[in-house]
């Protein structure tokens, strides 16, 4: 997981798909996907796995509000907001199911991708730092 060997980029890559796929909405395979995938395209497994943990019961009631409103951007029409209630029903997943994995679509990608982002520039700085003071 700490391999000095490999670049910033692949790490930073390797915790983005992770966040990606802990958000996709593949229910209960997320990691072993992930981890399958991440062999194919030669990423750090170890990472991959574990940002691909985000998807923890704490993080899950946000994850799936974040998913919910982000579908709405899509669903102009029948759009509805989030109501916690004790009246809900099966009929009203179904109706909101497109809208909220469109979201939970978008989520995925826009997580991974700021997650990527951050990691890539955090390890930039603190390898840079760490390879300054080692000379």
């Amino acid at each position: 997981m700490l391999a000095a060997g490999e670049s910033n980029r692949t790490k930073a890559a390797s915790v983005g798909f992770g966040v990606f796929m802990g958000i996709f909405p593949v229910w209960g395979f997320q990691m072993l996907i992930a981890v399958v995938i991440a062999q194919l395209i030669k990423l750090n497994k170890a990472l991959v796995l574990i940002s691909s943990n985000i998807s923890i019961p704490p993080m899950i009631p946000f994850i799936v509000y974040g998913s919910f409103q982000m579908g709405r951007m899509f669903v102009t029409e029948d759009a509805t907001w989030i109501l916690f209630s004790k009246d809900l029903s099966l009929d009203d997943v179904k109706q909101n199911l497109f809208q909220y994995i469109t979201g939970s679509i978008t989520l995925s990608i826009a997580a991974g991708l700021v997650t990527g982002l951050v990691t890539w520039l955090a390890l930039s700085v603190f390898r840079r730092k760490r390879a300054a003071a080692q000379t």
